[in-house]
């Protein structure tokens, strides 16, 4: 597969209770970083083949100004190579979202637009610290479509301290008569430093019990099953094969991919890096024609089998455990023989046709399979 470009656009109006990205409200170095990202590209030229996807995630891409991030992508093909097709995606900020606003991001080559919703419920969205409110939420929503958007996703939280099932099956009907291409729906998970997590170690809030995580996990893939969504990642639900994120697949089966801006991370055979996590340092070593480099990893076999066991088991189409095999020198289906016929009795998988496959069931509790058929 083609490798796919992520650009990581570093900066916020304000911080989420719970979100652990990198970002900075520091919008004055905005200019600056505009000239470092560019100079980050000029390192990489020559070095990856043709791109089929282009991805400006951050922060809150969607506060630069249309014409920055035209800028931003007409350099990219400047720099290289792309497919004619390339899916090229942007997250959007229902606040930064009008109609202006979604029609200058239409006018660029952009033909992806993901919004970050979270919830349709004002009180859920105040508790996260969102800057926007349902209303806002809806407008920025049918602007994308009065823009000319064919392909809108949205993202949305559930299992916040205090939600109930009913309070989120009303978000998602809310959402489903948007019918947008893509929704990726996330259980709340809060990392200790952040604002949320402080308040959890202090006992102040309470995460929903892994029995109530279980009930709106299976209640959401129901719901947008029926209304006709494939599940094809624990996640993410496409409205057809073809409105599945081309580039986020590329990160679960070690298709290589190419991070620019600060924190972003690279993947190349069995390398992997990332960038600095500051920006003013990302800004200084561009600055002098350096790759920003924060730290690298080779990847040893054990660890690229591990991770492509964890990342395949999160997914519908699951693991050709012949082509993984081949990949990583491994038989699955001879070496853990009595572990997936365990596994399949309990209708957590299925084995057919040499394809391992997580059930509904096992999608629940994907990050657990893997430890049972780890390679020694």
């Amino acid at each position: 597969m083609a490798p796919g470009l992520y650009i990581h656009i570093p900066f916020c109006l304000s911080k989420c209770a719970y979100c652990d990205f990198y970002s900075v409200t520091e919008l004055e170095k905005i200019p600056s970083f505009m000239g470092s990202i560019m100079r980050e590209m000029e390192l990489y030229r020559g070095v990856f083949d043709r791109f089929d996807t282009i991805y400006l995630g951050g922060g809150t891409p969607s506060l630069l100004s249309a014409g920055q991030t035209g800028e931003i992508i007409d350099a990219l093909y400047r720099t290289f190579l792309f497919a004619g097709d390339t899916e090229i995606t942007i997250e959007a900020n229902p606040g930064d979202l009008s109609l202006e606003a979604a029609s200058s991001l239409r006018a660029t080559r952009i033909n992806r637009i993901n919004i970050g919703v979270q919830s349709f419920d004002d009180g859920t969205l105040a508790f996260l610290g969102r800057r926007h409110g349902a209303s806002e939420a809806a407008s920025a929503i049918e602007n994308a479509r009065a823009a000319g958007f064919k392909n809108v996703g949205l993202d949305l939280i559930y299992g916040v301290p205090g939600q109930d099932l009913g309070s989120w099956l009303d978000t998602l009907h809310t959402a489903l008569g948007f019918t947008p291409e893509h929704l990726s729906c996330y259980q709340l998970t809060l990392e200790p430093s952040t604002p949320l997590g402080l308040r959890q170690q202090k006992g102040e809030i309470v995460l929903p019990g892994d029995d109530l995580l279980y009930e709106f996990f299976m209640e959401t893939s129901r719901t947008l099953e029926e209304a006709g969504y494939v599940h094809y990642e624990v996640s993410n639900f496409a409205r057809g094969d073809r409105f599945m994120s081309r580039h986020n697949r590329k990160y679960w089966d070690h298709t290589p991919y190419l991070g620019l801006g600060p924190a972003a991370h690279s993947l190349s055979g069995s390398r992997r890096w990332w960038n600095h996590r500051h920006l003013d340092r990302y800004i200084e070593e561009t600055g002098r024609n350096v790759a920003p480099i924060g730290g690298s990893e080779i990847l040893t076999g054990e660890q690229l089998r591990l991770e492509a066991l964890y990342l395949g088991l999160r997914t519908k189409k699951g693991i050709d455990m012949g082509d993984f095999a081949r990949r990583y020198g491994f038989d699955l289906l001879s070496e853990k023989a009595d572990q997936l016929r365990a596994l399949e009795r309990e209708g957590l998988v299925t084995i057919t046709d040499n394809h391992l496959r997580p059930t509904l069931a096992g999608l629940a509790v994907s990050d657990s399979l893997p430890l049972l058929l780890s390679p020694p």
